[in-house]
């Protein structure tokens, strides 16, 4: 034990980044199921124990788990170095991994990654991948809840994934909490399919149902919603009411995924009952776990135990990398006039709700005007001292919410357009709302790139994190509408036209260097 209390020591100092984003992220109505899923996991763990036999001396196969040890402490120096603390939080786990290795052996240590891969649920999603994935779910939830409003006879129109019941606009992001059951249940499914006796396409079937149980229930969450509100009014959707809504939703949900593995049951030709099926035998966990205390030290622990440790003093004795923003003007510094183009009017301000869920250090959103243009150009401007928590929302996921459809949407290469010497790529889209159509140019600016897609942003965050500390960037996007009767090319021409005139103005306010 005393090996193996050594590298966990040492884990704890060297994933302490990780660890901190993971506590972070439980604060989140989203993950504050995450505390729960250690102890499900070591449930699961203590489970599997029992079926293996006690195994006293030496083995010969604990290697490779020194070796994924490794692998995991160079994953979260990647994730150190870059500022990007959920890479450590997903290092944590393959360390997890690894040390069950090197303590029972590959043979007996690799039937362990059930539980190891369980604790995935407790890490948040990356905020790309978050954002695009619960705007998709709020979009069917939002129709699926406006199909039962109909079949109720209850008037409403939707907007986006804005719900108009008349005395009341219900937004689904904050009437349902960005479906902020889905992840718990999820950890729920994954449970069902691990503890469920029989065939794999019982368990593949229970793993997946999470996802449109909990869409079908968020669905009927929005209408109950709607119901409360058009008989009982407003008010009794606020304080305890909602809350107690919620969470007999989410019941609801664990009340489905029982029914289905019950409903299993009638496929197979064995009978059993559904606690036989689900294997919610707990009997003897404590006695499984009182076998920690026979971990024998071998040389595999101790090099282990020992990488732990280098790595914890290696990381303190580092330098102090400096990851503060460059020196930039404000944006409301920005000219008024770019060439031709005229500020028109005044700054303009979003809400308060809007600017908490942006999360910009500084924001700039104007209109320009020019002499012979049928239509203005707007300008809005989203700066970001430090990405690593959060940064930059896409147009693709922010403008559906609105009720914006977009009609067409490419990357393209700006460079030879504009005379770049560096490459310049953008996204080119039409939205529309109804008969309004609008042209949009956007695109991602980290340094000197000018980067079209997420992902890519992402990934060069994560260099420029590595190699120069900064975590900075910016989100530029450029909109102007489409009059009746215009075609594509002249809208698109007035966003070039204000694109080359606002470039020598933009390394002051988002650096370059």
């Amino acid at each position: 034990m005393f090996w193996l209390l050594i590298a966990l020591l040492g884990a704890g100092v060297f994933f302490a980044d990780g660890i901190n984003a993971l506590l972070t992220a439980w604060q989140l109505p989203e993950y504050s199921h995450g505390p729960l899923i250690p102890v499900l996991s070591a449930l699961l763990f203590l489970r599997q124990l029992k079926e293996i036999p006690f195994q006293p001396g030496p083995k010969n196969d604990r290697w490779p788990g020194v070796l994924l040890i490794v692998f995991s402490l160079l994953f979260g120096l990647l994730g150190i170095l870059s500022n990007i603390h959920d890479i450590v939080a997903y290092a944590l786990i393959l360390w997890i991994g690894g040390v069950l290795l090197v303590s029972w052996g590959w043979q007996t240590g690799k039937l362990f990654w059930p539980p190891v891969l369980h604790l995935v649920y407790m890490l948040p999603l990356p905020d790309t991948i978050y954002y695009k994935t619960t705007t998709s779910l709020q979009f069917i939830s939002s129709e699926m809840g406006v199909w039962f409003l109909r079949l109720l006879s209850i008037p409403v129109f939707l907007d986006g994934n804005i719900i108009d019941l008349g005395v009341l606009k219900l937004h689904v992001a904050e009437a349902c909490s960005g479906l902020r059951y889905m992840f718990p249940i999820l950890s729920f499914s994954y449970i069902f399919a691990v503890l469920y006796r029989g065939p794999m396409w019982h368990k593949a079937v229970l793993l997946i149902s999470a996802v449109p149980i909990a869409i079908l229930m968020n669905s009927v969450r929005i209408a109950v919603a709607g119901v409360i509100v058009q008989y009982y009014g407003i008010e009794w959707l606020e304080g305890f009411t909602h809350f107690f809504e919620g969470w007999v939703i989410f019941l609801a949900c664990i009340l489905l995924l029982f029914f289905l593995a019950w409903l299993m049951l009638f496929l197979r030709r064995d009978r059993m009952s559904l606690v036989e099926a689900l294997d919610l035998d707990t009997d003897g966990l404590g006695t499984q776990a009182m076998r920690l205390q026979y971990v024998m030290p071998s040389k595999a622990l101790i090099v282990a135990a020992l990488c732990g440790v280098i790595a914890a003093a290696g990381l303190q004795a580092l330098p102090e990398r400096g990851n503060s923003a460059p020196e930039r003007d404000s944006f409301a510094l920005f000219p008024r006039t770019l060439g031709d183009w005229k500020q028109k009017g005044t700054r303009a301000f979003l809400t308060k709700a809007i600017e908490i869920n942006l999360g910009a250090d500084d924001y700039h959103q104007v209109t320009f005007t020019k002499a012979g243009e049928q239509q203005n150009v707007n300008l809005f401007m989203a700066w970001y001292d430090d990405q690593s928590n959060g940064g930059v929302h896409s147009p693709e996921v922010c403008l559906p919410g609105a009720g914006w459809e977009i009609a067409w949407l490419e990357r393209s290469d700006v460079t030879e357009i504009m005379g770049s010497d560096t490459p310049f790529r953008l996204n080119r889209a039409i939205i529309q709302k109804g008969e309004t159509r609008m042209m949009v140019y956007y695109w991602f600016q980290q340094r000197d790139r000018r980067i079209a897609w997420d992902f890519a942003a992402k990934y060069w965050l994560m260099v420029d994190g590595i190699t120069t500390g900064r975590t900075d960037g910016a989100l530029v996007r450029l909109t102007t509408l489409i009059t009746p009767g215009e075609s594509n090319e002249s809208a698109e021409g007035r966003l070039q036209d204000m694109l080359r005139e606002m470039q020598g103005a933009l390394p002051r306010f988002i650096p370059v260097d």
